[in-house]
């Protein structure tokens, strides 16, 4: 089914997080490198994810990084990140595949989301982005493509 992008969206899914998750994720962050709007945004967050349910690891150590005018999300910290967020997985899940907000904003009201450095780059991350001066088609489509191969459960 191609829901109007063009590309079949009923592809493999994998459980959030996943090492198959972040490889698929990867490969279509190759395949879209240059099409995305840059990030009017600079920031270096590391991220930690915890409470993992599935595989081998509890924890997920990442990063955002904007720094090049193109946001890339990988794994592994950076030593010259400007902060730290640390948010357990079903936050992390609720921002990024259910999209949440009012979850979102629960969490980081109780504590279970964690800023360690420049709170503002992390505003400024969540306020900007691609799509800040309108909606970007090639955007729409790399997020559409993500959630399709995204599980909707764990």
């Amino acid at each position: 089914m191609s829901h109007g992008t063009g590309y079949d969206l009923s592809v493999a899914s994998y459980p959030f997080l996943s090492r198959a998750w972040i490889e698929a994720a990867r490969s279509l962050r190759d395949e879209y490198a240059g099409r995305i709007p840059e990030s009017p945004v600079q920031a270096r967050v590391n991220v930690v994810v915890t409470d993992i349910p599935h595989g081998d690891q509890q924890t997920l150590d990442g990063h955002i990084d904007t720094s090049s005018g193109q946001t890339i999300i990988e794994d592994g910290h950076l030593e010259d990140a400007e902060l730290t967020v640390t948010v357990d997985y079903p936050t992390a899940r609720a921002a990024f595949v259910t999209r949440d907000q009012q979850q979102v904003m629960q969490a980081f009201l109780t504590g279970k989301i964690l800023v360690d450095g420049d709170a503002s780059k992390l505003l400024a991350l969540q306020a900007g982005g691609p799509m800040v001066d309108g909606i970007d088609p090639a955007a729409i489509e790399l997020y559409q493509r993500l959630d399709a191969m995204t599980s909707k459960e764990d």
